[in-house]
């Protein structure tokens, strides 16, 4: 299976990370980005190939093979989007500081922004950003 060039890997159903897929979805004006969540069994082909673990409670992008997760992540992300890219900046602020506010966020992020029993379904005109099985 060949892996997209930009391949957002995201909590399906997690509130807080399907709303951001459908931010970045609505601001991802070219379509560079390819998206699965983690609990799809194409993620977890996907992860077996790095060497390292990789939390399942983070937001993980992989841009050309090299894997991001945490807030490092995120701001690779925003770095392509259209109005946001501005927000890229904030990877000047060092990780050691970003990261463990991302993980607050992280470990509360059902509590405070709550959880479905079911993955984020894409709708038809999203299917062919989704990665399938299949691909």
């Amino acid at each position: 299976m060949e892996i997209p060039d930009r391949l957002i890997l995201f909590d399906g159903v997690c509130n807080l990370c399907s709303s951001s897929v459908k931010f970045i979805l609505k601001y991802d004006k070219k379509k560079v980005f390819r998206y699965a969540p983690l609990q799809w069994a194409v993620s977890a082909k996907i992860l077996k190939s790095y060497k390292h673990i990789i939390p399942f409670d983070t937001l993980i992008f992989i841009d050309k093979g090299t894997l991001y997760h945490q807030s490092t992540a995120a701001l690779k992300i925003v770095k392509h989007l259209r109005f946001f890219w501005v927000l890229y900046y904030l990877t000047y602020i060092p990780k050691w500081i970003r990261d463990p506010v991302y993980r607050l966020i992280a470990r509360n992020r059902y509590r405070i922004f709550g959880n479905k029993k079911h993955c984020y379904i894409p709708t038809e005109k999203e299917k062919e950003l989704f990665v399938s099985i299949f691909d």
